[in-house]
């Protein structure tokens, strides 16, 4: 596991991938004080997928709190280096990649490495973490799921069992078709983020949430990679 501490943020001037997209260009802008949260996630494709570049540029143009990524790689723990930040990677059992993410808001604690039930070929595990917002406490479980169906649905379910009172679950689910995960919404994007053999259209990439409320979700245009990264805007909803 690769865990970092916070490193001063800075910019640089960067071209971006899409002119007619207002690109806040400082890391360094002043923060949102609303009680919101903005994710982002993103599958990189560990195949001569998405780079350190494709990344930055992604942060600029959605200025997210939290981005998590799946199949990230080594190099990919530069990435506080370049552009501050909270940073943590967990590889999979016997892999070059895993999950990893990044926040602008430090971790109350160290994420952790949850081993889910195994498929045929690859040990999946979720990264679990918890965060003090400005609406108080969450967690978040940064999620590459078993292609199974049946696995999956239940990988989901395990996760779901050690999530706080307001969570979120996200990332890349391999599911096909409703989730089914009690007390959870799924409130992402409805476009399709992959397609198989770049034909057959699947949406993978969900966003579950539990004491939360979405404001506004997109799917944003595929680059670097064989998924398209998804945004999702978030409003705490009060507990009682």
């Amino acid at each position: 596991m690769r865990f970092f501490e916070k490193r001063p943020i800075f910019s640089d001037k960067l071209s971006f991938l899409f002119p007619q997209q207002a690109i806040n260009h400082s890391m360094n802008a002043l923060p949102d004080l609303s009680p919101s949260l903005r994710l982002v996630s993103w599958n990189l494709f560990h195949e001569d997928g998405a780079t350190l570049e494709d990344i930055r540029l992604l942060l600029r143009m959605t200025q997210p709190d939290i981005l998590l990524m799946q199949e990230a790689r080594v190099l990919m723990d530069r990435l506080p280096d370049l552009v501050g930040g909270y940073y943590s990677r967990v590889a999979l059992p016997g892999r070059v990649h895993g999950t990893a993410c990044w926040s602008r808001l430090p971790f109350s604690t160290a994420p952790q490495l949850y081993p889910l039930p195994p498929g045929l070929i690859i040990q999946r595990s979720a990264q679990l973490m918890t965060f003090e917002g400005r609406f108080g406490p969450f967690s978040i479980a940064n999620v590459h799921l078993s292609h199974g169906q049946l696995l999956n649905r239940r990988q989901l379910r395990l996760i779901g069992d050690h999530q706080h009172h307001r969570a979120v679950i996200m990332g890349d689910f391999n599911i096909v078709g409703p989730a089914l995960l009690p007390t959870f919404h799924d409130v992402g994007p409805r476009e399709t983020t992959h397609h198989m053999l770049n034909y057959v259209p699947f949406r993978l990439d969900r966003c579950l949430v539990r004491g939360f409320t979405p404001l506004k979700t997109r799917a944003y245009p595929r680059f670097g990679s064989d998924h398209h990264p998804i945004s999702v805007h978030l409003s705490p909803i009060p507990i009682l």
